[in-house]
């Protein structure tokens, strides 16, 4: 037995001996282990905590305008070819032509393709057409290539100087001065055909030419069976084939379709704005509302502009019906709280710091009655109506607003003396505020706003708040998982 009990501590002794060489414990060892421990703890508590997003405020319009697809309505005619034979285009597509300028050519032969020089500033010309093209090229819409086509085929050919191109006038809303005219020298034995009005030149046709607001039927609105057809061509052409299309005025009308509440909200409108999303382009129109079929439409008449969009029949736009501007925040940033209502007349200003505070009434150590300087942060301050006062002095008096101060500086039942009549004021009135946290220094600290409008997402506020928010300060955005003064980071 005694040798039995000798024997026990060494076989403890080498069992911890045997662990140490298995995990080689040592103080690396201990402090990576609580190293390790920390992190996993770190992570567990991120996974599970609240995520606080912030949200960088901006200044701007809220978004929420409707758009529409309208119908273009303008007066244009199709011309037919005057004899048979092949066609030369001399006149560029989209471009403004002048009575009696060149259309096109006809001729009993093709015309053969002859080499031209052109001087290296038209060739910087005809990229800078090629580049802005390959820009804005939109796949949806190849058919554009084919106008783009001839639009630098007529390019190339007033370079050339088959063509001359005068400004006698111009399109304040798109900048283009451009009228074809035709010089007649370099034709040949061509019967060259005249524009017959002022105008600006299509290649294609779709049906609606001659249409005007008082004959467009409700299947003139569907974009499914709309189609145009393509005039240039470069086989030979019979007398009365169509091979042109001039826009003579420009005057023209976008159609809009209209729900029942559209049309009641737009009522009153004479003049409505619109913002043209093909080129994010505004212009106004004159409003008015006209039934098709029994169904109602806006009906928006503009007289200028019509060049930009000569080839477009539906036009996506956005009618700029809200106007109100501001400090855009997401409505999760929004919050309430309650705060105490103290009248202005009751503050008071500390002489050292000229700090805003109140003088609150209370004891000394001795017992007796005292006042003491309570500071308070203000967080709004708004204005006391005093009605229909006919005091003649009422104009001179300077005017009293009630400040809303936190309510954990206060207890409910608190006396505010004023210090320019002694008068006592009980604290107790609540009133409650909408804000949002703002987290510029890290911690939340509610800031008051006063919400101007919103949709579904966000709400336009005020930028002249007092003691509120202002551009590219930062906020909470899940208002709902933060508490006021919880430190963020």
């Amino acid at each position: 037995m005694p040798d039995q009990n000798k024997k026990k501590p060494g076989r403890l002794t080498g069992f911890l001996s045997g662990i140490r060489n298995i995990f080689g414990l040592n103080i690396g060892t201990i402090m990576f282990g609580a190293l390790l421990i920390y992190m996993i703890c770190s992570a567990v508590i991120y996974l599970t905590s609240d995520r606080i997003d912030s949200y960088q405020v901006i200044s701007g319009p809220l978004s929420r305008n409707e758009t529409y697809t309208g119908l273009v309505i303008r007066e244009e005619k199709t011309y037919q070819a005057e004899a048979n034979g092949y066609v030369t285009y001399y006149a560029r597509e989209g471009s403004k032509i002048n009575a009696s300028g060149a259309v096109y050519g006809i001729s009993s032969t093709q015309v053969p393709e002859s080499e031209t020089v052109l001087s290296q500033e038209d060739l910087a010309k005809i990229r800078s057409e090629m580049l802005s093209f390959s820009k804005g090229f939109n796949p949806s819409k190849f058919n554009n290539t084919y106008s783009f086509k001839y639009q630098l085929e007529g390019s190339i050919l007033q370079y050339a100087g088959v063509t001359d191109e005068t400004a006698s006038s111009s399109d304040s809303s798109s900048g283009d001065s451009s009228l074809v005219s035709f010089t007649s020298a370099t034709l040949g034995n061509q019967t060259i055909s005249k524009a017959p009005a002022d105008g600006i030149v299509l290649y294609c046709k779709d049906g609606y030419e001659g249409k005007t607001a008082e004959t467009v039927t409700s299947e003139d609105f569907d974009q499914n069976s709309y189609h145009e057809t393509d005039l240039k061509t470069k086989n030979s052409v019979k007398a009365g084939d169509d091979i042109y299309t001039l826009i003579t005025d420009e005057r023209w009308s976008l159609l809009i379709p209209l729900s029942e509440k559209q049309a009641a909200k737009l009522a009153d409108r004479t003049v409505i704005r619109v913002k043209f999303l093909k080129d994010d382009m505004t212009q106004s129109g004159d409003f008015s509302i006209i039934q098709v079929d029994g169904v109602k439409y806006g009906k928006i008449d503009f007289n200028k502009g019509i060049i930009r969009y000569a080839t477009e029949r539906f036009l996506e736009i956005e009618l700029v019906t809200n106007t109100v501007t501001g400090l855009k925040i997401p409505l999760s940033s929004v919050v309430t709280k309650e705060f105490y209502t103290i009248p202005s007349e009751y503050s008071t200003v500390n002489e050292e710091s000229q700090e805003v505070g109140f003088m609150v009434e209370g004891r000394d150590e001795n017992g007796d009655k005292a006042t003491f300087f309570k500071n308070s942060t203000i967080y709004a301050k708004t204005e006391i109506k005093t009605g229909n006062s006919i005091d003649v002095d009422s104009s001179e008096k300077e005017p009293s607003y009630l400040y809303y101060v936190n309510k954990s500086d206060f207890n409910e039942g608190d006396a505010i003396v004023s210090q320019k009549n002694q008068g006592k004021y009980i604290v107790g009135d609540v009133g409650v505020l909408e804000g949002v946290y703002c987290i510029n220094k890290g911690y939340a600290v509610f800031r008051r706003i006063e919400i101007l409008d919103q949709n579904e997402e966000y709400a336009i506020v005020s930028k002249n708040t007092s003691y509120g928010l202002a551009r590219y300060d930062h906020i909470v955005r899940n208002a709902e998982v933060v508490d006021e003064e919880e430190i963020l980071y």
